[in-house]
């Protein structure tokens, strides 16, 4: 149906006024030239036929807008058209009367007008040949099948080829939905996986580069100015290297979406990144301790997947970091250790009190990137203060699965 006729369904379609009228005016024309069936059945009056082709013609004004309705008047015309010297223009617009109804009416009546125009046509055939015994009776029962089997099951075929047409063009539009979404989604995904890799490659450098040039500026001894310079110094350096491992990730075109920075962090890393820590947190009074509880690996267990190594030691480098920036001066002691199931649990603890001297600011992001990291992996994240013995401290405790995220599916 047009836009027309569903912003005006009270209105005819500008098409059915042109089949209507035509219809009409070949009719007249075609009685006016005595073009017509036979002499009138039952004494009616032959001019009777004109009334058909009007009624017809007006079923045909409603063949949009109301299909149904179109036939209830087309049937009784035809009927009439019948008893009254048939014109070939009404049993043509009667046709296009069916196939209308079954095209644009309702779902069950597009069933139901195929099977009934068979039942009429096999009817009126055996009727017929009750009464009349001759093998013309097959020629009736033929064109009664042209009148209104024909068109009933045009407009059923033409109706499905409509319907289906519909169908795959919805479907269509559902998957350019899905990949739209999928495709943001994928997005969105990759940027917060850069957020986080970029926060937890560089975060723990710059954290102290602040940390030391605030102290750098603070204190007036030159030999602790120097040691602070040569801090600043290294973790530039290493800054600056961690980046442009980044960089260059980004830049490789044939880089796969999941593929980590070269030289991917492990376990095996976890000492020489509290040596660094020791180095950088020497002047705030922070003393860093490495417990490592695992089994050893002759002992019959297994290395841990690659993605459990990385959030393991992303989740102990951003601890630290947040011991440079915000601890009381002490001991900051990182345990590892194995879970039950074959899982690894990371516990790191930190003085929590006020601090005096130079302390970096923080924006949170650290803690969200740590819960990402364990979420993506279907593991147990909890960080917070906590009291105990030796005064208050603050708790990072984190417990992943054996497996990593491409092993869980």
């Amino acid at each position: 149906m047009t836009a027309r006729a569903l912003a005006a369904p009270g209105r005819p379609h500008r098409h059915d006024v042109l089949i209507a009228g035509g219809g009409l005016a070949s009719g007249v024309l075609l009685r006016a030239l005595h073009l017509h069936g036979g002499p009138p059945l039952l004494g009616l009056p032959a001019s009777l036929n004109l009334l058909a082709l009007t009624v017809m013609a007006g079923a045909e004004l409603l063949r949009r807008s109301a299909p149904l309705a179109a036939l209830a008047l087309a049937v009784p015309a035809l009927a009439l058209d019948f008893c009254t010297g048939t014109l070939i223009a009404t049993v043509l617009m009667f046709t296009d009367v069916v196939y209308a109804a079954v095209l644009y009416g309702p779902p069950a009546a597009a069933r139901r007008i195929p099977l009934a125009s068979e039942l009429v046509s096999v009817l009126a055939t055996a009727v017929t040949a009750a009464f009349w015994h001759n093998p013309q009776v097959l020629l009736i029962g033929i064109g009664i099948a042209l009148v209104t089997v024909a068109p009933a099951w045009t407009g059923l075929i033409i109706r499905n080829h409509r319907d289906a047409a519909q169908t795959a063009r919805l479907r269509a539009e559902q998957t350019a939905l899905l990949a739209e979404m999928d495709r943001t989604q994928a997005v969105a995904g990759e940027r917060a996986r850069m957020a986080r890799e970029l926060h937890d490659l560089v975060a723990n450098h710059l954290s102290a580069i602040a940390i030391h040039a605030t102290a750098a500026q603070t204190l007036d001894e030159p030999a602790a100015t120097r040691a602070a310079l040569g801090v600043i110094r290294e973790n530039s350096v290493q800054g600056l290297a961690e980046m442009r491992r980044l960089i260059g990730l980004l830049r490789d075109a044939n880089a796969n979406a999941g593929d980590e920075p070269a030289a991917t962090p492990t376990l095996d890393g976890l000492e020489a990144l509290i040596a660094q820590a020791r180095a950088n947190g020497a002047a705030s009074g922070l003393e860093f301790v490495l417990d490592d509880d695992r089994r050893a690996a002759g002992e019959g267990t297994e290395r841990p997947p690659a993605p459990v190594e990385l959030a393991v030691y992303r989740i102990v480098q951003e601890s630290l970091t947040n011991a440079l920036k915000h601890a009381a001066p002490g001991e900051v002691r990182v345990r590892i250790a194995d879970g039950p199931g074959g899982a690894l649990a990371v516990t790191v603890r930190s003085p929590y009190a006020d601090r005096p001297g130079p302390r970096a600011p923080g924006s949170g992001a650290g803690l969200v990137g740590m819960r990402e990291r364990i979420a993506l992996l279907g593991g147990e994240f909890d960080a917070g203060p906590e009291g105990g013995p030796d005064g208050s401290v603050w708790l990072v405790r984190a417990a992943l699965p054996a497996a990593g995220e491409g092993e869980q599916r």
